[in-house]
């Protein structure tokens, strides 16, 4: 489903091809002052708030990680009460501390698992939405130089106004690249830490301050 931004670019596109040559000329065309800018008003309202929509999308990746945080924190608790627990009810303590281990290193595997999907998740949303918002832009920056091309010098009230946009969108592409090659940073980071510390095995303790402690260390 198209957003009312490349309809505005399309109908832009669709007037620009149907104006008529200037005598005497096969690039410059003849503009109706009142109708581009009629777009161009448009486009100016409609800029904002599609911006805001795909912020709204990057924002969603907190919402996410803090979702997938309480689930990984409720089932680590879950496993402490299991295994102290444990440790109460059997006669054999070294037992209990033994399963009383597999039971943690079994929820921090679970715990881990969740925090990684929901982090590749929220990655791949903010990337997205940033290439798009990007591409969106990219083509407005297209859309509107091929227009200040076309118009020449004897609308230099419109290409002023033309001008403005780029402008615009030029600064709003500058401050989003930053956030493009960060957020691939990340998430190659993260990978690569997720990668190395999936592969560490845990340490059985058999002693209960030990384990305690472990526990502390995952959280």
């Amino acid at each position: 489903m198209s957003s009312r931004i490349e309809q505005i670019i399309e109908e832009i596109e669709e007037y620009v091809d149907s104006c008529k040559f200037q005598p005497l000329s096969t690039r410059k065309i003849v503009v109706d002052k009142e109708e581009i800018s009629e777009y161009l008003r448009e486009l100016r309202l409609k800029t904002p708030d599609e911006i805001k929509r795909y912020q709204k999308i990057i924002s969603n990746k907190d919402a996410i990680l803090e979702d997938a945080q309480n689930k990984a924190d409720a089932i680590i608790a879950q496993a402490n009460e299991r295994a102290q627990e444990m440790v109460t009810q059997h006669e054999i303590m070294q037992k209990a501390y033994v399963q009383a281990n597999e039971t943690v290193n079994s929820a921090n595997r679970q715990a881990q698992e969740i925090l990684n999907s929901a982090t590749n998740d929220a990655n791949s949303i903010r990337l997205s939405a940033i290439t798009y918002t990007d591409d969106m832009m990219a083509n407005i920056e297209s859309v509107l130089s091929e227009t200040l091309e076309d118009a020449g010098s004897k609308y230099q009230a419109f290409i002023d106004s033309l001008q403005n946009c780029l402008d615009v969108v030029n600064h709003n592409r500058a401050e989003l690249a930053p956030q493009t090659a960060q957020a691939a940073a990340i998430s190659n980071t993260y990978q690569n830490t997720a990668t190395s510390s999936s592969s560490e095995p845990i340490e059985e303790e058999d002693e209960d301050t030990d384990f305690v402690d472990d526990l502390d260390e995952d959280n």
